[in-house]
């Protein structure tokens, strides 16, 4: 998508008609518009905004320039309106928004809920049509989605909010963001059509039409399915509401800790406390990790090690038999009876009935197979020689693992004894008090919150358990009718769609994040080159390793300058791969590359900081618009060269005016 012009008329400070047109130059891409503080920078981003979505973050929701609600008359009428010219998808769009004011017979103004909305495009034919009135939000929605907007549209307090979102962890609305930017969303959809709790849903709508008179129980076992989905749903949407809750008392407790360990009298408190809350973390994880390794010995090495004492007396017993070693290798009771028959053996010696050679053929049947005890025994033998063997160390390994599983609840109990002690005399010190109660508050609930969401989670459990069984039993029902058994096959085939797709999906997203972790870390250690790298799970969370240490991978404390450069690392990391996406013969992962557009995003660097990133963002993005002071401005433009396409001036006249001026 590509920005050319920006229309305003009596758009706050912006009075009359000032347009301003965006370099679209691919060699010059970067347009500069600079002011010094209360110029109208934020004004100007706020427009793109207001005209997209009709909504801005102005305290003041009135729209309509001051100077010019001052100089309206009584029942006279004035317009606010924005339109934003753009390409998407080759098309050519423009955006309109509109709002009337007026003024009634005593002076106030006035001016309707709604504003107008409108979106035009350029047809085949060269003519402008207009996009039907219902439809323009769903085209809105097509050539930008607001929720978006905001990853391309933003100022340097939001990228500080978004840095701080996806290093604690609170990233699913920035991963979800970065599927659909990336193409991924194709993939969603097609699964959400396919399976989801949507009755319109394929596999959904065929539950729904199932045969009920061929056996009463099928309406019944199903309305118990659907009964089990509505749990399962209002788990999955409370279990969402604790991780934000938790989020939030997280920020708390880090903001009160941080506060506390400010006061000089209760540092060395905070720091024992640090330590012993450390300890008790790694008490966790040891018994997790025993646990674990305790119950992989278990199932790998049980079997053969409650099995040693039987195998032990079945040898002692069988070692007393005759039978180990008359087996003949490769010899079947089949060949013996062919010998038999002809009359005459392999070594030329006749056979008849009841004769020496007769006889002596005769007992190797006892023998071989299908009769063939003797090899069936050795083989046995040797089998429980092998499993003898494979559960050898399981007592020790077990002994070892729950040793230290046994001693957890003993040293734990110590170590969160200690910790209310500290938290104690905390408390009763100067100054600290009330900080340390609100974060025993915080971090008390915290620890509900945690339980809640086991809790749930063991009922999220028992209730799939449940359903699983009742659509067994609805299954088993619908395969005693010819009209059902055709909907379970029809099922059968949708659900095979649904998991080939989903492998599909799974193997396409974790390319794609794999990708991405690989273009941000580029983009990051040429932003910030300070001996750190990025790395990236699968829920998009985000830690800044060390690189110089080696073995050291913990996520590491990070300034202001950091956390920000980390977020342009992403964003630009994004629109790169979307931007590259466009050349990906996969058709379901082509998506269509967008321009940052930011006010204010260099305020946190310093002047190699804002080098890097001015070198970087022209180079990854089709277009690049910022709204800048003048100071930071000055050194973006030397450092942008010649990629500066367009440049403006905001020239302040006073409070209530402002006015775009061509450099």
């Amino acid at each position: 998508m590509l920005l050319r012009n920006l229309r305003l008329t009596n758009f706050r400070q912006f009075k009359g008609d000032q347009p301003i047109s965006f370099s679209t130059n691919p060699d010059r891409n970067v347009t500069i518009i600079m002011g010094e503080n209360g110029s109208g920078k934020t004004t100007l981003a706020q427009a793109f905004t207001w005209c997209l979505y009709g909504d801005t973050d102005f305290e003041d929701k009135s729209m309509l320039s001051k100077a010019v609600a001052q100089n309206m008359l009584p029942n006279e009428e004035a317009n606010v309106r924005v339109d934003l010219d753009l390409v998407h998808n080759g098309m050519e769009y423009t955006i309109i928004r509109e709002q009337r004011y007026s003024k009634d017979s005593s002076g106030s103004l006035r001016r309707p809920s709604q504003t107008i909305f409108k979106i035009t495009y350029k047809g085949s034919d060269g003519q402008r049509e207009f996009v039907p009135d219902l439809e323009t939000d769903l085209r809105m929605k097509e050539i930008l989605p607001r929720e978006l907007s905001k990853y391309f549209f933003f100022n340097g307090e939001r990228i500080e909010k978004m840095s701080k979102e996806i290093r604690r962890g609170k990233s699913k609305e920035f991963a979800e963001a970065v599927k659909s930017l990336l193409g991924l969303s194709a993939f969603t959809a097609a699964l959400d059509h396919l399976k989801s709790r949507s009755s319109s849903s394929v596999i959904r709508s065929y539950d729904n039409s199932y045969n009920a008179g061929s056996d009463a129980r099928i309406a019944q076992y199903t309305k118990e399915i659907d009964d089990f989905d509505d749990e399962i749903e209002a788990i999955t949407r409370r279990l969402a509401e604790i991780e934000n809750e938790e989020a939030i008392a997280q920020d708390k407790c880090d903001e009160l800790e941080e506060k506390i360990s400010k006061f000089k009298d209760s540092e060395v408190l905070t720091k024992e406390r640090e330590r012993l809350r450390n300890k008790l973390n790694g008490l966790i994880s040891s018994k997790a990790s025993s646990t674990t390794a305790l119950l992989r010995s278990f199932n790998k090495n049980a079997q053969q090690y409650f099995a040693k004492k039987m195998m032990k007396d079945a040898l002692q017993r069988l070692s007393e038999a005759d039978k180990l070693d008359k087996g003949i290798p490769d010899i079947h009771e089949r060949t013996i009876k062919f010998l038999i028959d002809r009359g005459f053996c392999i070594c030329g010696n006749k056979i008849v009935f009841n004769n020496e050679a007769y006889k002596e053929l005769m007992k190797v049947l006892d023998y071989i197979p299908p009769q063939s005890l003797g090899s069936l025994i050795g083989q046995f033998v040797r089998d429980c020689e092998l499993k003898s063997k494979g559960g050898s160390s399981l007592f020790e390994e077990v002994s070892e693992q729950y040793r230290v599983i046994r001693d957890f609840e003993t040293d734990y109990a110590e170590v969160e004894k200690n910790i209310k002690l500290v938290e104690q005399r905390l408390v009763n010190m100067e100054n600290v008090g009330e900080l340390q109660k609100d974060l025993i508050n915080y971090e008390s609930r915290l620890k509900g919150l945690k339980t809640e969401r086991d809790n749930l989670n063991k009922e999220h459990g028992s209730y799939e358990n449940k359903k699983k069984y009742k659509v067994a039993d609805r299954k088993e029902l619908t395969l005693k009718d010819e009209t059902n058994r055709k909907i379970e096959v029809y099922k059968a085939y949708a659900q095979y769609m649904y998991d080939v797709l989903f492998d599909d999906y799974t193997q396409k997203e974790a390319e794609t994040r794999n990708q991405l972790q690989e273009t941000v870390n580029g983009i990051f250690k040429h932003i910030y080159n300070g001996g750190l790298s990025l790395s990236l799970d699968e829920n998009y969370n985000v830690n800044i390793i060390v690189n110089d240490f080696e073995g050291y991978n913990s996520d590491v404390e990070t300034s202001t300058a950091q956390r920000i450069s980390v977020i342009f690392a992403f964003i630009a990391g994004v629109i790169k791969m979307a931007r590259d996406s466009q050349n990906d013969e996969n058709e379901m992962l082509v998506s269509e590359p967008y321009p940052l557009v930011m006010d204010a995003p260099l305020s946190a660097f310093d002047k190699t900081r804002i080098q890097t990133v001015c070198d970087t963002l022209p180079k990854v993005a089709e277009q690049v618009i910022i709204f800048i002071k003048d100071t930071d401005g000055e050194l973006a433009e030397t450092y942008m060269g010649q990629q500066v396409g367009a440049r403006y001036l905001f020239e302040k006249k006073n409070e209530f005016e402002t006015y775009l001026v061509t450099r």
